[in-house]
């Protein structure tokens, strides 16, 4: 066999020594994340994590979450910016776990891709610590897949788990949700992660990433890759309050159609689509795909990331732990009887 004629894991295309300048690049991101828990520094085949401090709890019970950014990223790839998805998907997994009470622990990744580029490797995996340092939470594993013909040139894919913790007798499930809840919510950064097939089946026949969202200073680009926000803060100082009945993460299916996951059935919503201002950035979505109103109810979060359901008699004084925080609470409708 001839030297011209051989054919190399490199030729098939996986770059092992790309793969290695990406861990490089990556170590003190990671590192950075880590806490007195983690027992493992990063290339190790698992993630330790001691749990020995689970004693302190009575009935800990661990939540986790998978998910990933979706078409988000097609946006992230026309604008060549690499540096917020991966924080998107913390966030977002984060949040789904802290409606449940929880506090996260560790976060592990997954990224795959056609043809590795350390650089966006690590201006993704970047984000990751981000996100993990702002939610005390570990990054203490993830697997980088090179998968030659899997995806198109420059593009990628995400995928993340987060696993916290949560005292049993504190897991909030909506078991004492009533008619008559308030449902409080606080805003979003935007379209988070759910709705970008919608926003870019509207937007980019007619517009460019530049081109400025309607009625706003921000460019579209700017709107649609604005960092997905964490609850964390929000969620753990206000479940304490007695009267705090569930809170509702709003992703794919709407305000109405998470926030029906955390009552009680027969129980109903009641929402006020008008108590707040919608962003720009959705109103000109459905101004410019003339979009039906329930479609886009079920399809985005039209500017409210997360729903607190809270009995009447604690609304005030939730109301009053938010603006303390710093928050923007509205109150946007109430629970009924169904």
């Amino acid at each position: 066999m001839t030297t011209e004629s051989a054919i190399t894991y490199k030729t098939a295309g996986v770059d092992i020594e790309a793969g290695e300048e990406t861990v490089n690049r990556i170590k003190p991101m990671v590192r950075s994340t880590f806490n007195s828990r983690v027992l493992a520094d990063i290339g190790g085949f698992g993630g330790l994590y001691d749990v020995s401090f689970l004693k302190e709890y009575d009935q800990p019970v661990l939540v986790s979450s998978v998910d990933g950014v979706g078409t988000k990223l097609k946006v992230a790839f026309m604008a060549q910016r690499y540096d917020t998805v991966g924080q998107d998907l913390v966030n977002h997994c984060v949040n789904d776990i802290a409606v449940c009470g929880a506090v996260p622990l560790f976060f592990m990744d997954y990224f795959a891709t056609g043809r590795l580029n350390p650089a966006v490797a690590a201006d993704v995996i970047g984000g990751f610590a981000v996100a993990c340092r702002q939610n005390n939470a570990a990054l203490i594993g993830g697997e980088t897949a090179e998968m030659p013909s899997m995806y198109h040139d420059g593009e990628f894919d995400l995928a993340g788990t987060i696993v916290g913790v949560v005292e049993r007798s504190k897991m909030i499930v909506g078991e004492h949700s009533a008619a008559g809840d308030v449902l409080i919510g606080l805003p979003s950064t935007g379209l988070h992660t759910n709705g970008y097939s919608l926003a870019r089946a509207v937007l980019f026949p007619r517009f460019t990433l530049d081109d400025r969202v309607q009625d706003s200073d921000q460019t579209i680009g700017e709107a649609l890759l604005a960092v997905h926000r964490s609850y964390l803060n929000a969620i753990q100082g206000t479940c304490d309050i007695d009267g705090v009945h569930a809170y509702s993460h709003i992703t794919g299916g709407g305000l109405v159609g998470n926030t029906s996951r955390v009552v009680r059935q027969p129980l109903q919503l009641s929402v006020d689509w008008n108590a707040w201002e919608r962003p720009a950035i959705f109103r000109m979505i459905q101004r410019e795909g003339n979009v039906p109103e329930e479609d886009i109810q079920q399809a985005m979060n039209l500017g409210i990331g997360l729903v607190m359901v809270v009995a009447p008699t604690a609304a005030d004084a939730v109301i009053l732990r938010l603006k303390e925080m710093g928050e923007q609470p509205v109150v946007i409708g109430e629970v009924t009887q169904g």
